[in-house]
């Protein structure tokens, strides 16, 4: 059978930034298990019509892999998805790349002190597991009556028909979260009516977008330097965003009034107006930017229904308002499902219990990275790792640097395994919620994807980011425990500093 001495699940930012920082360390041998045709994750899968990132290029990119060539400030879907192929490429990541490989089961042998991996094509063995599983992975469709009954083209917008043409359609858009605001517009034109079915009004604000010239790319690759203090000062500013989100009241009135005034300018209509207004503290649900989207609600032939789903029929759909409205295609903009890991039914520990069964009262791990009772496996992008700010990049760099630091510690000392304790766990994750207590996503009077069944934040990080770098910036063995290893491959046992 064959093995690895690291397998990473994945092939988007984290699957492939922990690739390339592994072999910036001189690590040959490990494999990244992508089940799709191709690398990408997350912006691989998002192709709908106007599918842009809502943070900056310059932030939204490994500090250690910056592109000077952004044509614009946020960039679009097939820019990022082009950046991860140049990525792949430059770190010489394609020869570990598995594509086509999706993980069926990964089962801990604590006799043998491995991971037994099943793959859709075929078994291997792991000294290592990292999933590199984002949130973003699996789409989240609502359990609506009678979804299975339509007889007309229906698509989650992560899934989108390109061979479905819209022209001239009744289409029903069901969700208003940051994928709709985006693909809305594009269509609106299209189609003969749109019907855009809203159970909660996003906060929007006006998305500064510009082109970056040619001057301005040709500086960035002579001058890297530059570019790094473009990022620097983009990424303080969005921290400041940390001041309101831990302490809502003082702070974010001034975002409330830029939103409010930017819905003002493009909705005269005052009903329409105030249907799109927002009834909760802005940043409890994730700020929105787009300047186009209302604008595209105004048109003659759109209907906003503030109201959920009750029933699809076979040419129709009811909402919440009890009005049958018939619809050629239903699009559904409705996330993912973001609290239930992605590969937590796959992932069985020391005691044969999956990550969905050991979470069943809510996620945790310590900095959100390892998990008692699963030994040798790390997540990337883990329990309270997201962010409703900034660019999860930065996120995804700082626990690639914790796990390198883990391997190297343990690889100079000899050791095979280790497992967190329950105990160091468990007070991580008692800070961690105590500081969220009083954040806008726990008292913003919302009910966001970022909670899970029992009412808490699971997803998002409370604090600055800086924080959760440094705290990961080292390896703390003293929250866990080791086992001996047995001699190890060369190019692992020195393992070097990046």
């Amino acid at each position: 059978m064959p093995h690895t001495t690291v397998a990473i699940i994945g092939s988007g930012f984290a699957g492939l930034g922990m690739g390339a920082r592994l072999a910036q360390a001189g690590m040959r041998d490990f494999l990244i298990l992508e089940r799709a045709a191709d690398l990408g994750g997350t912006w691989r899968d998002n192709t709908y019509p106007g599918a842009e990132c809502d943070v900056p290029s310059h932030l939204y990119s490994f500090s250690f892999f910056q592109n000077p060539r952004w044509s614009q400030s946020f960039s679009g879907q097939a820019e990022i998805q082009q950046y991860l192929q140049d990525c792949a490429d430059h770190f010489g990541l394609r020869p570990h790349l598995r594509l086509g490989h999706e993980l069926v089961d990964a089962r801990w042998d604590d006799t043998a002190q491995l991971w037994n991996i099943e793959t859709s094509q075929g078994p291997l063995t792991a000294q290592f597991l990292i999933s590199g599983m984002g949130s973003l992975a699996e789409p989240a469709l609502p359990d609506v009556p009678g979804i299975d009954r339509f007889k007309g083209a229906m698509f989650h917008s992560a899934r989108w028909d390109h061979d479905h043409d819209l022209t001239g359609e009744r289409v029903a858009v069901v969700g208003t979260g940051a994928s709709a605001i985006q693909f809305v517009p594009q269509i609106v034109d299209r189609v003969g009516h749109l019907d855009l079915y809203q159970r909660t009004a996003p906060w929007i604000i006006p998305r500064r977008n510009r082109r970056l010239s040619h001057v301005e790319q040709r500086l960035f690759a002579r001058f890297p330097a530059l570019q790094h203090a473009q990022r620097s000062a983009i990424y303080w500013s969005r921290e400041a965003y940390v001041l309101g989100f831990r302490r809502p009241d003082p702070v974010m009135g001034l975002p409330a009034r830029v939103a409010r005034r930017h819905l003002a300018q493009q909705v005269p209509d005052p009903r329409l107006r105030a249907t799109l207004t927002p009834d909760y503290t802005i940043g409890c649900k994730r700020i929105l930017i787009s300047n186009d989207y209302y604008p595209a609600l105004t048109r003659p032939h759109v209907d906003v229904v503030p109201a959920g789903l009750t029933e699809i029929r076979e040419r129709a759909v009811i909402a919440a308002d009890g009005v049958e409205r018939p619809a050629d295609t239903i699009i559904f903009g409705t996330g993912f499902q973001v609290t239930e890991f992605p590969a937590g039914r796959r992932l069985r520990g020391r005691e044969g219990r999956t990550l969905h069964e050991e979470w069943s009262d809510g996620a945790q791990a310590h900095l959100g990275c390892t998990v008692h009772g699963y030994p040798n496996l790390f997540l990337v992008v883990g329990p309270n790792t997201g962010l409703g700010h900034t660019s999860m990049v930065y996120m995804i760099e700082a626990q690639v640097q914790y796990i390198l630091e883990a391997l190297r510690w343990m690889f100079r000392r000899g050791l095979r395994t280790f497992e967190v304790t329950a105990a160091a766990q468990a007070a991580y994750n008692d800070r961690l919620q105590e500081r969220m207590r009083d954040t806008v996503w726990t008292t913003g009077g919302c009910a966001s994807w970022y909670l899970d069944d029992t009412g808490r934040n699971t997803t998002l990080w409370p604090d600055f980011t800086w924080r959760f770098k440094h705290q990961t910036r080292r390896f703390d063995p003293e929250s866990y425990r080791f086992r001996v290893a047995d001699p190890l491959p060369a190019d692992v046992a020195h393992l070097h500093s990046v």
